[in-house]
C-alpha cells in the first residue's frame, strides 16, 4: 500500500475516495527516561529513549492506520498527517490520519 502526503500525488492516478482512516496511540513517558532526559538537559544531546519512543508511536499508528485503510480495500492513503495532544500530565496521543483511496499508478 502506497502512502502520500500530497492530496493528489503525481503519478497516481485517484479512481474512489474511501473516506478517512485513522491510527493512534497513546504514551506515557517513564520515570527512568525522565531522569536520564533530565541529566541530558544538563549536558545537551539527543534524548534518545524519547526519541525511540516517539519513532515506535509514530510506527504504530501509521500501521493501524493502514490496517484500517486496508480494512476499506484500499490502495492507498493520501493526504496523511500527524498529530499529537496531550492526554493526561505525562502522557500524549499520536494520531495519523489520511484519506484512503482505490487507484493505481498512472502509465
Amino acid at each position: 500500500m502506497e502512502i502520500f502526503t500530497l492530496e493528489n500525488p503525481p503519478g497516481f492516478e485517484i479512481t474512489e475516495s474511501l473516506g478517512l482512516v485513522r491510527g493512534n496511540t497513546i504514551r506515557a513517558r517513564h520515570i527512568g527516561n525522565d531522569i536520564m532526559a533530565g541529566l541530558k538537559t544538563i549536558v545537551g544531546g539527543e534524548i534518545s529513549e524519547y526519541t525511540k519512543m516517539l519513532a515506535e508511536s509514530r510506527e504504530q499508528s501509521l500501521d493501524r492506520m493502514l490496517a484500517e485503510a486496508r480494512a476499506l480495500g484500499a490502495d492507498a492513503v493520501v493526504g496523511v498527517r500527524f498529530v499529537t495532544s496531550p492526554v493526561m500530565q505525562g502522557a500524549a496521543e499520536l494520531l495519523a490520519y489520511g484519506t484512503a483511496v482505490k487507484g493505481h499508478r498512472a502509465s
